[in-house]
């Protein structure tokens, strides 16, 4: 079995100060491995990377059209938003079309990383609520197809039929039996596969456009969705919104906790899971930055990309000391 391999390093000067190892695979529509670093049997855990395959059930069953989702809502459903203005008053919104409030998540309060949401906070001594949770757009999904199911309101049970069908649709995807789940950090839970069995469900959400099944026009869909708003799939500042606009719509991708990235690239039908070992974000964004200028879908000169790969490091007098890159053998 393949340990992790080196995907990002730290230089200062011309000593390697820091090593990021991990696993990356690169499928195609078919779900077959095209390129693999590391191990791709790895047993890893999607942590967020995993919302667009939780929100399928959302479209499959029914419920989004009932309820007459936008395409804002179906990128909420898949994000890790910053608790600003433009993710909590859509997500209040929802909730009040479906009769519903903040008291119905099951996500808990969670400071905005927005730094405005956050200060307006501060300044006027209340406490963040569940809305302001990054997962607070999945959440509603949750809430959305618990209502058109007619299930009981603790929908973050694993035996609840939104779970059941969350891991359904996980299954069918990856092309795997989970070997188990953890509770996320929203609560609700989080099933495990292996590297592989992601980056073969991303390839499956890439060539989505090509097939019209159930399942198929869902996971279109939803990357549609992220494509079109990524300004709500993660926020301003933030590696999922600045890297999506840099590749003009035309690319999907998802960040996840300790270090998981995806990627959805509908024209190459091929799909990106990646996890860095030591759980770094700065690693995880330079490798999938690295990745996707590899396939050719990202200009490795454009701003959004050097703050990621080859990025710069300084000190606090502006002095250069170093630079974030990407192993070479992401690049050859």
């Amino acid at each position: 079995m393949t340990g992790p391999v080196p995907l990002a390093k730290i230089w200062r000067g011309e000593f390697l100060e820091s090593l990021h190892l991990g696993h990356a695979v690169i499928c195609d529509g078919a779900g077959e491995i095209v390129h693999a670093w590391g191990n791709p049997d790895e047993i890893v855990l999607p942590r967020s990377s995993s919302k667009m395959l939780q929100a399928i059930p959302l479209i499959t069953s029914g419920a989004a059209d009932a309820a007459g989702l936008t395409t804002q809502q179906l990128a909420l459903a898949c994000a890790s938003h910053q608790g600003a203005a433009i993710h909590t008053d859509p997500v209040t919104r929802w909730l009040a079309d479906l009769g519903m409030g903040e008291g119905d998540l099951r996500c808990g309060p969670q400071m905005p990383a927005d730094k405005p949401a956050m200060e307006g906070l501060i300044k006027t001594d209340n406490s963040p609520c569940q809305i302001h949770n990054n997962c607070s757009g999945k959440h509603a999904g949750f809430l959305t197809l618990g209502k058109h199911l007619g299930a009981g309101p603790e929908y973050i049970d694993p035996s609840h039929p939104v779970q059941k069908a969350g891991l359904e649709a996980f299954e069918e995807l990856t092309q795997l039996t989970s070997p188990g789940y953890v509770i996320d950090g929203c609560s609700a839970p989080n099933f495990s596969s292996s590297l592989h069995g992601l980056a073969r469900a991303m390839g499956f959400f890439a060539s989505a456009h090509t097939r019209s099944d159930r399942t198929s026009t869902a996971a279109a869909r939803l990357t549609e969705a992220m494509a079109l708003h990524p300004e709500l799939v993660a926020g301003e500042t933030r590696a999922c919104t600045e890297l999506m606009r840099a590749m003009g719509g035309k690319v999907a991708i998802k960040t996840g906790a300790e270090a998981f990235y995806v990627a959805i690239l509908p024209e190459q039908q091929m799909g990106i899971a990646l996890k860095i070992a030591d759980g770094t974000t700065r690693g995880a964004e330079c490798a999938i930055a690295a990745l996707l200028v590899r396939l050719g879908v990202l200009d490795a000169n454009h701003p959004a990309t050097l703050k990621r790969m080859n990025a710069p490091l300084t000190n606090w007098r502006g002095t250069l000391t170093g630079y974030l890159k990407p192993a070479k053998e992401l690049l050859a």
